[in-house]
């Protein structure tokens, strides 16, 4: 097992190039995620934005009694 570990004296190159891979496969699957949850949030308060908009445009709109 320690001779696989060594990789034949290429250990030093072998893995640390198995961890960057690793971590970028890591980031390459969370960062979309966190992308889109972020665009969400943005949309609802958009969204949320331009119904307060709307709404005070009607009232303001709208005759007086």
């Amino acid at each position: 097992m320690q001779t696989f570990l060594a990789m034949g004296g290429y250990a030093a190159y072998v893995w640390p190039a198995y961890a960057v891979f690793f971590i970028v496969l890591i980031a390459d699957t969370v960062a979309p995620r966190l992308r889109r949850r972020r665009v969400l949030m943005e949309l609802r308060a958009r969204l949320a934005r331009q119904s307060v908009r709307q709404e005070r445009k009607s009232t303001s709109t709208s005759p007086s009694p």
